[in-house]
């Protein structure tokens, strides 16, 4: 039975030496590797962690939650919906070397969350997406890697 992963996206300084240390640290190689990018996917407990480039290291860049299927993530965005959750919506985009649908939230006290199903791997970076980057809060004058 497919499961609902945690997920956890973290800027870093130096890729290389981050991979390096979480190689050693969760006992196992990144399932992808890009020159600004690297994506570990732990089994136990199962959490998707994600290093990016781009922003303050040593900092959340956001949380989430993957789901088994299109329809997970449908089903939860109805649902959000009705608490009347602000939310972004996404479909068939593609972001951090994966092409996804997906829905993004904020917590509280702003954190972003994106919700999300793995449709396919991609070559493509993040795309460009300035609706993405006022959600998120970003200056669209400055590229940063703030997904997956």
């Amino acid at each position: 039975m497919a499961q609902n992963t945690f997920h956890v996206a973290l800027y870093v300084k130096d890729l290389d030496a981050a991979i390096a240390r979480y190689t050693k640290v969760l006992g196992q190689k990144p399932a992808k590797v890009r020159h600004d990018y690297a994506k570990f996917e732990i089994a136990d407990p199962p959490v998707i962690l994600s290093l990016n480039t781009g922003g303050t290291p040593g900092t959340v860049s956001h949380l989430g939650i993957r789901y088994p299927g299109t329809g997970d993530v449908a089903s939860e965005m109805v649902r959000v919906k009705g608490e009347q959750v602000a939310l972004l919506e996404q479909k068939g985009t593609t972001c951090c070397y994966a092409k996804a649908d997906k829905f993004w939230v904020r917590d509280a006290d702003g954190m972003p969350w994106e919700m999300y199903t793995l449709i396919e791997d991609a070559e493509a970076e993040t795309a460009a997406d300035q609706t993405l980057r006022r959600f998120l809060e970003q200056d669209t004058a400055t590229p940063a890697t703030t997904c997956c």
